[in-house]
């Protein structure tokens, strides 16, 4: 099985998600489902087979969310010392002085406009394992750039 990681607080609103959809999205799907039977011949019914597309759709996203949940790995928050997941790590690109900061988090969470990156994205790879001081290099459409690491949190 695959990990996942997540934080705390995402793990916690997946099972929270999931709780719901098996609760009142079920709930809610048995009575479209049963409202739409009432229209007659279900070989012709738009509405019961609108209602069971939109069942199956309810299931999948059931199966998926146990799924997560079930390779979950909780980020524990990374280290100071070397960037893991969970570190959130302040960078300075070498070509123009700009500083970036980013938090490596697991994909499900990704979100690069509030800074945070997946440990799968390149400069998410990239950062693993190294330490303040160190220069991480990518090639980008544009070209190379570099990314001293100037502090791990």
């Amino acid at each position: 099985m695959e990990k996942i990681y997540l934080s705390l607080d995402r793990y916690n609103e997946l099972k929270q998600e999931l709780a719901a959809l098996k609760k009142s999205g079920r709930e809610e799907m048995a009575q479209k489902l049963k409202n739409a039977k009432e229209f007659g011949d279900l070989s012709e019914n738009f509405e019961y087979q609108e209602a069971k597309e939109k069942q199956s759709w309810l299931e999948r996203k059931i199966f998926q969310l146990e799924e997560t949940l079930r390779g979950a790995v909780i980020i524990k928050g990374g280290g100071k010392e070397k960037v893991g997941i969970g570190s959130t790590v302040h960078l300075k690109i070498k070509k123009d002085g700009k500083i970036l900061v980013f938090k490596i988090v697991g994909f499900s969470e990704t979100h690069p406009s509030k800074g945070l990156i997946s440990n799968a994205s390149p400069l998410g790879r990239a950062l693993l394992g190294k330490k303040i001081g160190d220069f991480v290099s990518l090639k980008m459409a544009k070209g190379e750039v570099v990314y001293e690491i100037l502090a791990i949190e």
